[in-house]
C-alpha cells in the first residue's frame, strides 16, 4: 500500500480504510492461517499500528466476521441471477443451497475459515453472532418476496424462520468435506425430501421432486 501525505497507508475515507484492512486480513489468513493470524499480523500487513486496526474493528472476531460478510456478498447477485432461471421457489431453495455452498467452499478465504480445523470456531462465530442468519436473510429476501406473491410459501412460516432453517442446513453442508461436487445427487435428494416440506407448498415441493 502506498503511503499517503498524512503519513498513513490507509485512506482517509473510513469505508475505504476498512476495505484496505480487510484485504490485509485476507492476505494474512492465507500466509499464517486463520487461527494463527493475530491483530499484530494484520497491522503489519496493512502497514499500520495495532491500535489503528482497533479503531475500525472491535476485536479479532469482528474482523473475521467482516471478511465473511464481504466474501459472501460477492456471491449474492450472481446467485440470485442464477436462481431466477428456476421455475419455482422449491427449485430455487435446493439449487441455491448447493450453488452457494459449492461456490463458498471454492472461495480460498471462506474455505480456510470453514476447514475442519477451524469449523468449531466458524460455527460459533456465525451462529452465536447471528451473522449467518442475517446474511441468509439478505440473500434470500427478494426471492422469498417473489415466492410469496406466487403463493409458493407454506402458510404460517415467516421469512425469519425460513432464513433460520436455510442457515442451519447450509452450515451442515459447509462442514461436509465430502461434498465436492457442484451438483450432488444425494444432497439434492435429502434437501428435496426433508427440507422443502417445511418451507414451500405441497404443489411446489411436488414439482421440485419431479424435476
Amino acid at each position: 500500500m502506498a503511503r499517503r501525505r498524512n503519513g498513513s497507508v490507509l485512506s482517509e475515507d473510513a469505508e475505504e480504510a476498512r476495505a484496505q484492512i480487510l484485504e490485509a486480513t485476507e492476505t494474512a489468513f492465507q500466509r499464517y492461517g486463520v487461527v494463527k493470524t493475530t491483530m499484530d499480523d494484520v497491522a503489519k500487513e496493512a502497514g499500520v499500528s495495532r491500535p489503528t486496526i482497533y479503531r475500525y474493528f472491535r476485536d479479532r472476531d469482528t474482523l473475521i466476521a467482516a471478511v465473511i460478510e464481504v466474501r459472501s456478498r460477492r456471491l449474492f447477485d450472481q446467485a440470485r441471477a442464477y436462481l431466477r432461471k428456476r421455475k419455482t421457489f422449491a427449485e430455487q431453495v435446493v439449487d441455491g443451497l448447493i450453488f452457494l455452498v459449492d461456490r463458498g467452499r471454492k472461495d480460498p478465504i471462506i474455505r480456510l475459515i470453514v476447514s475442519p480445523e477451524h469449523m468449531d470456531m466458524a460455527t460459533a462465530l456465525l451462529g452465536s453472532s447471528g451473522l449467518a442468519k442475517r446474511l441468509t436473510h439478505e440473500m434470500w429476501a427478494p426471492l422469498m418476496d417473489e415466492a410469496r406473491e406466487r403463493g409458493e410459501v407454506r402458510e404460517g412460516v415467516s421469512d425469519d424462520e425460513i432464513a433460520e432453517w436455510i442457515t442451519l442446513v447450509e452450515l451442515i453442508l459447509v462442514g461436509r468435506m465430502d461434498f465436492d461436487q457442484g451438483d450432488d445427487a444425494d444432497h439434492r435428494r435429502l434437501l428435496t425430501k426433508f427440507m422443502l416440506p417445511g418451507i414451500v407448498t405441497d404443489t411446489s415441493a411436488a414439482d421440485a421432486r419431479l424435476n
